[in-house]
Protein backbone atom coordinates (compact mmCIF):
# COMPACT_ATOMS: atom_id res chain seq x y z
CA UNK A 1 0.00 0.00 0.00
CA UNK A 2 2.85 2.39 0.86
CA UNK A 3 4.55 1.67 -2.48
CA UNK A 4 1.28 2.28 -4.30
CA UNK A 5 0.79 5.60 -2.54
CA UNK A 6 4.36 6.69 -3.37
CA UNK A 7 3.82 5.74 -6.98
CA UNK A 8 0.53 7.67 -7.04
CA UNK A 9 2.11 10.75 -5.47
CA UNK A 10 5.02 10.60 -7.92
CA UNK A 11 2.63 10.28 -10.87
CA UNK A 12 0.52 13.19 -9.68
CA UNK A 13 3.67 15.25 -9.05
CA UNK A 14 4.93 14.50 -12.56
CA UNK A 15 1.62 15.49 -14.11
CA UNK A 16 1.51 18.73 -12.12
CA UNK A 17 5.12 19.45 -13.03
CA UNK A 18 4.42 18.94 -16.74
CA UNK A 19 1.34 21.16 -16.50
CA UNK A 20 3.30 23.91 -14.75
CA UNK A 21 6.05 23.75 -17.37
CA UNK A 22 3.49 23.87 -20.17
CA UNK A 23 1.74 26.92 -18.68
CA UNK A 24 5.06 28.67 -18.04
CA UNK A 25 6.17 27.93 -21.58
CA UNK A 26 2.91 29.29 -22.97
CA UNK A 27 3.22 32.49 -20.92
CA UNK A 28 6.83 32.92 -22.05
CA UNK A 29 5.95 32.51 -25.72
CA UNK A 30 3.03 34.91 -25.35
CA UNK A 31 5.37 37.47 -23.77
CA UNK A 32 7.56 37.32 -26.87
CA UNK A 33 4.70 38.10 -29.25
CA UNK A 34 4.46 41.64 -30.54
CA UNK A 35 1.09 43.30 -29.98
CA UNK A 36 -0.51 46.65 -30.76
CA UNK A 37 -0.42 47.47 -27.04
CA UNK A 38 3.36 46.93 -26.91
CA UNK A 39 3.86 49.19 -29.94
CA UNK A 40 1.63 51.83 -28.37
CA UNK A 41 3.56 51.66 -25.09
CA UNK A 42 6.85 52.04 -26.96
CA UNK A 43 5.65 55.06 -28.95
CA UNK A 44 4.26 56.74 -25.86
CA UNK A 45 7.62 56.29 -24.12
CA UNK A 46 9.52 58.23 -26.82
CA UNK A 47 9.45 62.00 -27.33
CA UNK A 48 9.92 61.67 -31.08
CA UNK A 49 9.61 65.36 -31.97
CA UNK A 50 12.66 66.32 -29.87
CA UNK A 51 15.12 63.61 -30.94
CA UNK A 52 18.39 64.23 -32.75
CA UNK A 53 18.91 62.86 -36.28
CA UNK A 54 20.68 59.64 -35.23
CA UNK A 55 18.25 59.00 -32.40
CA UNK A 56 15.34 59.49 -34.82
CA UNK A 57 16.82 56.93 -37.18
CA UNK A 58 17.23 54.45 -34.34
CA UNK A 59 13.69 54.76 -32.99
CA UNK A 60 12.17 54.70 -36.49
CA UNK A 61 14.07 51.48 -37.21
CA UNK A 62 12.85 49.98 -33.93
CA UNK A 63 9.28 51.00 -34.73
CA UNK A 64 9.58 49.42 -38.19
CA UNK A 65 10.77 46.16 -36.62
CA UNK A 66 7.91 46.16 -34.14
CA UNK A 67 5.31 46.84 -36.83
CA UNK A 68 6.70 44.12 -39.05
CA UNK A 69 6.44 41.65 -36.15
CA UNK A 70 2.70 42.30 -35.73
CA UNK A 71 0.16 39.83 -37.11
CA UNK A 72 -2.41 41.30 -39.47
CA UNK A 73 -5.20 41.72 -36.92
CA UNK A 74 -2.88 43.58 -34.53
CA UNK A 75 -1.63 45.84 -37.33
CA UNK A 76 -5.23 46.66 -38.17
CA UNK A 77 -6.05 47.39 -34.51
CA UNK A 78 -3.03 49.68 -34.22
CA UNK A 79 -4.06 51.59 -37.33
CA UNK A 80 -7.51 52.22 -35.90
CA UNK A 81 -5.82 53.94 -32.95
CA UNK A 82 -4.05 56.36 -35.37
CA UNK A 83 -0.94 56.50 -33.18
CA UNK A 84 1.44 56.00 -36.10
CA UNK A 85 0.10 59.20 -37.68
CA UNK A 86 1.72 61.33 -34.98
CA UNK A 87 5.24 60.13 -35.74
CA UNK A 88 4.65 59.91 -39.49
CA UNK A 89 3.60 63.55 -39.68
CA UNK A 90 6.83 64.54 -37.90
CA UNK A 91 9.07 62.62 -40.32
CA UNK A 92 11.02 64.13 -43.18
CA UNK A 93 10.16 63.12 -46.74
CA UNK A 94 13.10 60.71 -46.86
CA UNK A 95 12.11 59.20 -43.52
CA UNK A 96 8.53 58.76 -44.71
CA UNK A 97 9.61 57.01 -47.91
CA UNK A 98 11.92 54.67 -46.01
CA UNK A 99 9.31 53.98 -43.35
CA UNK A 100 6.54 53.14 -45.84
CA UNK A 101 8.76 50.82 -47.88
CA UNK A 102 10.09 49.11 -44.74
CA UNK A 103 6.67 48.47 -43.21
CA UNK A 104 4.73 47.32 -46.27
CA UNK A 105 3.98 43.62 -45.75
CA UNK A 106 6.03 41.10 -47.69
CA UNK A 107 4.50 40.27 -51.04
CA UNK A 108 2.60 43.53 -51.60
CA UNK A 109 4.26 44.19 -54.96
CA UNK A 110 3.69 40.59 -56.06
CA UNK A 111 0.07 40.96 -54.96
CA UNK A 112 -0.31 44.10 -57.08
CA UNK A 113 1.11 42.29 -60.13
CA UNK A 114 -1.28 39.37 -59.58
CA UNK A 115 -4.20 41.72 -59.02
CA UNK A 116 -3.60 43.47 -62.35
CA UNK A 117 -3.82 40.16 -64.18
CA UNK A 118 -7.32 39.41 -62.91
CA UNK A 119 -10.41 40.13 -65.03
CA UNK A 120 -11.95 43.58 -64.61
CA UNK A 121 -15.03 42.27 -62.81
CA UNK A 122 -12.93 40.23 -60.38
CA UNK A 123 -10.79 43.30 -59.57
CA UNK A 124 -13.88 45.40 -59.00
CA UNK A 125 -15.40 42.85 -56.60
CA UNK A 126 -12.15 42.52 -54.67
CA UNK A 127 -11.87 46.28 -54.21
CA UNK A 128 -15.52 46.50 -53.14
CA UNK A 129 -15.06 43.68 -50.61
CA UNK A 130 -11.84 45.22 -49.32
CA UNK A 131 -13.39 48.63 -48.71
CA UNK A 132 -16.48 47.10 -47.11
CA UNK A 133 -14.36 45.03 -44.72
CA UNK A 134 -12.34 48.08 -43.72
CA UNK A 135 -15.47 50.17 -43.18
CA UNK A 136 -16.86 47.45 -40.92
CA UNK A 137 -13.59 47.36 -38.98
CA UNK A 138 -13.61 51.15 -38.62
CA UNK A 139 -17.13 51.04 -37.21
CA UNK A 140 -16.20 48.62 -34.44
CA UNK A 141 -14.98 49.98 -31.08
CA UNK A 142 -11.20 49.73 -30.79
CA UNK A 143 -10.22 47.09 -28.23
CA UNK A 144 -8.01 48.53 -25.51
CA UNK A 145 -9.57 52.01 -25.51
CA UNK A 146 -12.71 51.28 -23.52
CA UNK A 147 -11.58 53.30 -20.49
CA UNK A 148 -9.50 55.89 -22.29
CA UNK A 149 -10.56 59.51 -22.55
CA UNK A 150 -8.43 59.75 -25.72
CA UNK A 151 -10.16 56.86 -27.46
CA UNK A 152 -10.67 57.31 -31.20
CA UNK A 153 -14.31 57.62 -32.24
CA UNK A 154 -16.05 54.42 -33.26
CA UNK A 155 -19.17 53.81 -35.24
CA UNK A 156 -18.44 56.46 -37.86
CA UNK A 157 -19.16 56.18 -41.56
CA UNK A 158 -16.04 58.04 -42.61
CA UNK A 159 -14.51 56.74 -45.86
CA UNK A 160 -11.62 54.32 -45.59
CA UNK A 161 -9.68 56.45 -48.08
CA UNK A 162 -10.62 59.68 -49.78
CA UNK A 163 -13.06 59.41 -52.70
CA UNK A 164 -10.36 60.91 -54.94
CA UNK A 165 -7.86 58.15 -54.11
CA UNK A 166 -10.51 55.47 -54.49
CA UNK A 167 -11.37 56.82 -57.95
CA UNK A 168 -7.69 56.87 -58.96
CA UNK A 169 -7.20 53.26 -57.85
CA UNK A 170 -10.21 52.17 -59.88
CA UNK A 171 -9.42 54.27 -62.97
CA UNK A 172 -5.62 54.14 -63.18
CA UNK A 173 -5.20 50.58 -62.00
CA UNK A 174 -3.51 49.58 -58.76
CA UNK A 175 -0.02 49.09 -60.21
CA UNK A 176 0.12 52.46 -61.96
CA UNK A 177 -1.42 54.21 -58.97
CA UNK A 178 1.09 52.70 -56.54
CA UNK A 179 4.12 53.48 -58.74
CA UNK A 180 3.08 57.13 -59.06
CA UNK A 181 2.11 57.71 -55.42
CA UNK A 182 3.99 59.69 -52.79
CA UNK A 183 4.96 58.25 -49.42
CA UNK A 184 1.99 59.99 -47.80
CA UNK A 185 -0.43 58.49 -50.31
CA UNK A 186 1.07 55.02 -49.92
CA UNK A 187 0.68 55.34 -46.16
CA UNK A 188 -2.97 56.32 -46.57
CA UNK A 189 -3.77 53.37 -48.83
CA UNK A 190 -1.64 50.86 -46.87
CA UNK A 191 -4.70 49.45 -45.02
CA UNK A 192 -6.43 48.93 -48.37
CA UNK A 193 -3.41 47.11 -49.81
CA UNK A 194 -3.06 44.86 -46.77
CA UNK A 195 -6.75 43.98 -46.70
CA UNK A 196 -6.70 43.36 -50.46
CA UNK A 197 -3.77 41.02 -49.97
CA UNK A 198 -5.74 39.16 -47.29
CA UNK A 199 -8.74 38.91 -49.62
CA UNK A 200 -6.62 37.47 -52.42
CA UNK A 201 -4.85 35.01 -50.17
CA UNK A 202 -8.11 33.87 -48.62
CA UNK A 203 -9.50 33.43 -52.12
CA UNK A 204 -6.49 31.30 -52.96
CA UNK A 205 -5.28 33.66 -55.68
CA UNK A 206 -1.73 32.55 -56.35
CA UNK A 207 0.78 35.40 -56.09
CA UNK A 208 3.59 35.11 -58.58
CA UNK A 209 7.06 35.33 -57.13
CA UNK A 210 9.50 37.82 -58.62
Amino acid sequence: MARQLRFLFCAVGAIVGIWVLAVAGHWYLESLKMTADKVRAYMESVDFAHLTAQARANVIKELEDKLNALPYDERQRLRLQHLIDTWFNEMTEDEKSQFVEATMPTGIKQMIDAFQQLPDEKRRRLIDNTLNNLRNANNRPVRGWQNSTNAPPGGTNAPVISPELEAKIRNLGLKTFYSQSSAETKAEVAPVLEELQQQMENGRVILRQQ
